[in-house]
């Protein structure tokens, strides 16, 4: 209770069992679609110089249910040996989250920078047992500050951040 007596005010349950305190919970995790393609095999494992290996990250989130958000965590890896596709890897790790109670303005904060960040060490062991059984070294990806890229991006878009909490400026 506050210091007027309400109840839920510091985010403690309503005694009629209404809870008002915000509650964030991963429900499941899953493989979406995955994808790995090997071209060149086996020629491929003839070459002698080491692949050069570009990674792009894409993150997409949507309500789903009433109070239940997916988050997509989309990884795709290309690796060139001279000149010559190696291999492709392409992953859509998802998540189910239910949200209760989150403001609005906190829900896509959430969904594109802690969603995949509790998602990213599944999806990149997937990425790299998928690239391990295709021929491949694993590729172990570095950690990635996903609420930073998040921040980063929204402000490049023209939105700030203060206490907090997002808004257009």
């Amino acid at each position: 209770m506050d210091e007027q007596g309400n109840p839920g005010a510091t985010g403690e349950a309503y005694t009629n069992g209404e809870d008002t305190s915000p509650a964030a919970g991963l429900i499941s995790q899953y493989v979406k679609d995955l994808s790995f393609e090997n071209p060149n095999a086996p020629g491929i494992f003839q070459e002698q110089s080491a692949p050069e290996i570009n990674v792009q990250f894409d993150i997409a989130g949507a309500q789903v249910g009433e109070e239940v958000h997916e988050v997509v965590l989309k990884i795709e890896v290309r690796a060139t040996i001279a000149g010559k596709t190696a291999f492709i890897a392409e992953l859509s790790y998802a998540g189910l989250f239910g949200l209760r109670n989150i403001p609005a303005e906190h829900i896509q904060p959430f969904l594109l920078g802690e969603g995949p960040r509790l998602l990213f060490p599944f999806a990149r062991r997937v990425v790299a047992d998928a690239i391990r059984d295709g021929g491949f070294p694993p590729l172990l990806l570095e950690p990635i500050d996903f609420n930073a890229l998040f921040l980063q991006q929204a402000q490049a878009q023209g939105l700030q951040f203060g206490d907090g909490e997002i808004g257009h400026a």
